[in-house]
């Protein structure tokens, strides 16, 4: 009997060690670690590049990893632009928060709060409004944190209508989407390096004559 314990033992010891083998990532690490590398693939080389098997060798794990969080490429592009999104709506939320108390001033500070994270993070931006996440339809998460991110324009739209502030006979997401459209079309400029000018300066600029023009119409 004490024999047949000895021979048991160290097959015992064995699978024990294996079983408390640590692993190279703590719980919760591995997706943080993904995103960031393929944020770092998307600056340095462009969208195109970034494949799972890229993210991984730059995140220093095996190229089966990625797929216990993320099916394909498309997924992990998905999950940066997620991540992208919950960064700017802090970003807008934290600008109207430091605004004045009229509502045309928190809805500016909605407008420069979008360029100020744009500009500071050019990698997010272009994978939240790349080609690639055109279709947000494989992800729902994204595209309800997307409807959200804009729902913060169109409540800060609503509160300058309900103000008197900007027109009333128009829906205040209409109005959200032309705002929407000369604030991204100014951030994609800049990202891109188009307009040669200070960012402070030209989104002071731009938000004032875009908000100006929402006014009431007289006559």
């Amino acid at each position: 009997m004490r024999q047949r314990e000895r021979q048991e033992r160290p097959d015992n010891r064995r699978r024990s060690r294996r079983l408390r083998r640590p692993t190279r990532y703590h719980h919760g690490d591995l997706p943080r670690a993904l995103l960031d590398a393929a944020l770092h693939i998307v600056k340095t080389q462009g969208p195109e590049a970034l494949t799972l098997r890229a993210a991984a060798r730059l995140a220093g794990v095996s190229q089966a990893a990625p797929y216990r969080h993320f099916a394909n490429k498309e997924a992990i592009l998905a999950a940066v632009a997620e991540d992208g999104f919950r960064s700017l709506m802090a970003a807008m939320r934290h600008a109207a928060a430091a605004s004045g108390d009229s509502p045309l001033e928190r809805l500016r500070a909605v407008g420069l709060g979008y360029v100020t994270f744009a500009t500071s993070h050019p990698s997010h931006f272009r994978v939240m409004f790349g080609r690639e996440m055109a279709d947000r339809s494989a992800s729902p998460s994204l595209r309800q944190v997307a409807t959200d991110t804009f729902n913060m324009l169109v409540d800060a739209m609503s509160d300058c209508q309900r103000a008197g502030l900007v027109r009333s006979e128009e829906p205040a997401a209409d109005l959200a989407l032309t705002a929407w459209s000369g604030v991204h079309g100014l951030s994609a400029l800049l990202v891109d390096g188009v307009l040669d000018k200070p960012v402070a300066e030209v989104a002071e600029m731009v938000t004032r004559d875009l908000f100006l023009g929402l006014g009431p119409r007289q006559g």
